[in-house]
């Protein structure tokens, strides 16, 4: 055993395993504790991330109410099975995990993820407690948990983590952001304003910070929480504009999506994601699927990167959809859509159709079913927290 662990300690071996997935290394590190010391040495994780980088590993999924004052207590991972030519048309091999938060002191309810890491709250009743904020890496079962005073039903509460390899423990900063209406007395009710405000946490300083930045926005957030990409946390809107926070810089701006829904027949469905360190807007019209990526915030310059018809989606997948065009042009607008973008990291979409999800490789042009509502235990609410995760051996910093 000796010499297998003068073995482990060479460069070879050293340059051999940083070259290897998270998920590869999870198996390895209960070899032995050599194997543990090696794989969890802040030098090996560095090395790793400088050679792999973090790569899409799932989304997690959980549904909320949007009127009751109760939370909806599972949370369900689904793994993201191979996505190649090879693969077979038909039903893939995805896993779902309801444990991924086992781990955790008490029921949460999922806010944000970023970069190998999960930020969450504690499960309460809205009128009687201020939740616990946890921020955990399921992949080493660290976590570290906060007070958050003051919370309101409509904060939005964002995460955002660095790819900054030197940083071993992971720093973190929490973007909260607070709708505030406008209380000038002698505007009617119907005409009030609304302004965004945003607090600021980060885990070096273990302090909130109030910005001075505030936004006027008229709409609500939707979907995918905090989107982080090239520096700047954003948020979809309900009226056709993407809220953007630089929290390093304190600044914010809207700024308007590729097609406005007026365009449009029928509502479309959309979402928002990160590929490439890039922001990318997803939207599903009587024109089909449509990804679009941000070339530039300044002059809002949206470059069209995948495009494909529901006919063609049909055509090319017949054991997955039927008369799909005709059933998405058909929703009303109070139903719940028949085909919906859910989430979208490196290049992958997670998509519902009816009563599946299924996963959309864009640049490979590949689906795959990934699992049906029930293998959630879900009945669908309509407006579910979709989360994209990687896996990640980095530590936390603790607050």
């Amino acid at each position: 055993m000796k010499k297998f662990h003068g073995f482990l300690n060479t460069d070879a071996l050293f340059e051999v395993l940083s070259r290897l997935t998270v998920k590869a290394l999870l198996g390895m590190k209960s070899t032995s504790t050599e194997w543990y010391k090696l794989i969890s040495s802040p030098s090996f994780i560095k090395a790793q991330l400088e050679k792999k980088g973090l790569v899409l590993s799932g989304f997690i999924f959980q549904e909320k109410y949007l009127l009751a004052n109760e939370d909806i207590k599972t949370i369900s991972y689904i793994n993201i099975p191979p996505l190649d030519h090879h693969h077979p048309n038909t039903r893939s091999e995805a896993l779902v995990n309801q444990k991924i938060l086992s781990f955790l002191p008490e029921d949460v309810v999922v806010l944000a993820s970023c970069n190998g890491l999960i930020c969450c709250r504690s499960c309460f009743l809205f009128s009687t407690a201020n939740p616990t904020l946890y921020i955990c890496n399921p992949t080493n079962r660290e976590w570290t948990s906060l007070a958050c005073l003051n919370y309101c039903r409509s904060d939005r509460i964002a995460l955002a983590v660095d790819h900054n390899y030197t940083d071993i423990p992971a720093k973190f900063n929490l973007i909260r952001v607070k709708q505030v209406k406008n209380t000038n007395e002698e505007e009617e009710e119907e005409d009030e304003e609304q302004y965004l405000t945003f607090e600021i946490y980060s885990s070096e300083t273990k302090l909130w910070k109030k910005s001075d930045e505030v936004c006027r926005c008229d709409n609500n957030l939707i979907k995918n929480n905090g989107v982080y990409a090239a520096g700047v946390l954003h948020w979809l809107t309900d009226g056709d504009e993407i809220l953007t926070f630089d929290f390093k810089n304190e600044l914010s701006c809207l700024i308007s999506v590729p097609i406005p829904s007026s365009e449009f027949r029928t509502k479309p469905e959309a979402c928002i994601g990160e590929s490439k360190g890039i922001l990318h807007y997803v939207i599903v019209s009587e024109m089909g699927l449509q990804v679009w990526c941000l070339q530039d915030y300044y002059d809002v310059q949206w470059e069209l990167k995948f495009s494909k018809s529901l006919e063609e989606i049909e055509r090319e997948n017949p054991n997955f959809f039927l008369n799909l065009k005709n059933r998405v042009l058909q929703r009303v607008v109070d139903d719940s859509p028949w085909m919906n973008p859910m989430g979208f990291q490196d290049g992958v979409l997670l998509i519902k159709v009816c009563v599946n999800l299924y996963l959309y490789d864009i640049e490979k042009d590949k689906v795959v079913q990934a699992c049906n509502l029930q293998d959630l235990s879900s009945n669908y609410t309509p407006c579910p927290t979709v989360l994209a995760y990687s896996l990640s051996l980095v530590p936390l910093n603790k607050a």
